[in-house]
Parts: C-alpha cells; sequence; structure tokens
C-alpha cells in the first residue's frame, strides 16, 4: 500500500542550511541588520553544536516579521530560492524522490522552514505537499506570531502523524529521510527511518540502531 515519504530539507535534500544564507542575504539586502544577524547566528550555531533548541529561536525570528506583508516575504524567498538554493539540491534527492513516486508514495517535506521556502521547494522537486512552520498572518500582514505546534523536533511527529491519520496511512509504514539529531522522534515513530549525511550525533545512533546510512552526493 501507498505510504507517505517525508523528507526533511536542510542538510538533507539540500547540501546548505538556507537558514544561514537567507541571514546573509537579508544583511546584504537590508532587510535585517548586522545585529539581528549576529543574534540569528549565534542561535544557529548553539543549535548546530547541540546546545539549544530551535523553537525560541523560531518565535523570536517570527517575532521580527510583525507588520511586514507577507505577500514581499514570498516574493524574497521565491527569488531567494532559485537564485542560491536551488543549485545546491542533492542528487541522490531527487533519485529517492522518483523512486519513491515510482512507488506510488505521497512525497511531503517535512521542515522547519518557513512556508514560503516550503512551496517553492515543494514545486521545484515535485514533492505533493509540505508540512512546516506557518506563521499567523491577518490582513495580508504577519502579526509576529507563530503557529503551534511548531515543526521542530517533537512537533514535527505531531505534524506528520495527523498527516498519516488524515491519509489513512500508519506511520509504521512511512519512511523520513534527514541528516539532524534534532530529528530523532520523527525517526522514532517512522518504519522506515534513514539517515542522509548525518550529523555526528545522529551518525552515532544510526548505527546503534542499525539504520541505513547514505550519501546523497552535493
Amino acid at each position: 500500500m501507498p505510504a507517505i515519504a517525508f523528507f526533511d530539507l536542510d542538510r538533507t535534500v539540500i547540501a546548505v542550511n538556507s537558514a544561514t544564507g537567507w541571514i546573509r542575504r537579508e544583511v546584504r539586502q537590508g532587510f535585517l541588520s548586522k545585529r539581528q544577524a549576529v543574534t540569528g547566528a549565534w542561535w544557529i550555531g548553539k543549535y548546530q553544536l547541540g546546545f539549544a533548541r530551535m523553537d525560541q529561536a523560531i518565535a523570536d525570528a517570527v517575532a521580527t516579521l510583525a507588520g511586514q506583508e507577507e505577500a514581499e516575504l514570498r516574493a524574497r524567498t521565491h527569488a531567494f530560492w532559485h537564485e542560491e538554493v536551488a543549485p545546491t539540491v542533492r542528487p541522490g534527492a531527487r533519485d529517492a524522490i522518483a523512486r519513491h513516486r515510482e512507488q506510488g508514495d505521497h512525497l511531503v517535506l517535512l521542515t522547519s522552514s518557513s512556508t514560503y521556502m516550503s512551496e517553492v521547494a515543494s514545486a521545484a522537486l515535485g514533492l505533493d505537499g509540505w508540512l512546516c512552520n506557518r506563521f499567523e498572518v491577518v490582513d495580508g500582514r504577519f502579526t509576529g506570531l507563530v503557529h503551534r505546534p511548531m515543526c521542530f523536533g517533537p512537533g514535527k511527529v505531531e505534524h506528520a502523524a495527523a498527516l498519516a491519520v488524515e491519509r489513512g496511512v500508519d506511520l509504521a509504514d512511512c519512511s523520513f529521510y534527514t541528516d539532524s539529531y534534532s530529528d530523532l522522534p520523527g525517526l522514532l515513530a517512522v518504519g522506515r527511518p534513514v539517515v542522509v549525511a548525518p550529523d555526528p550525533r545522529l551518525l552515532r545512533e544510526a548505527r546503534k540502531r542499525g539504520w541505513p546510512v547514505q550519501d546523497w552526493g552535493r
């Protein structure tokens, strides 16, 4: 029976962390101050080293958007994807997507990125949908709030489980591809966990549990 194949985005489907590239681009284009950039980079660095959760960092980042137009951010994000991120899609990601498509699986991006990055990435990769962090919008402008549960760590499991119920699929029949130890709850929730270019902690966990470890290239 067709199941769901979930794909993480940053450092899994693409070879880079798009959040880092986004911060640099926003500074270059004058949408972000250097002080805000340093704060964002600090949070990302602590997270990658395993010393911080990203949920508070995400909430703080979304708060800075209060009052801004959603359409403007969507346009900037789409331009960012096409100009800087699209060339970093891993060749192996396209192969895995094609393989699951042939099997008739439902293909879903499961990421902590925004709706705007997720929608353009999913369209470019030929995915069927996305689960991600969504920002509250009223009358076309951001309120500064993010919808809960956040799509991060255990929150990803909540989003994935809800979609599985909606589609009448058992998570035990689903796959999840990711690089990050923060996605361990999601890997444990599915029946077919696969780690891709994993960080050191996830690599140790994968070896201990006998999970497949793949290199999708750059």
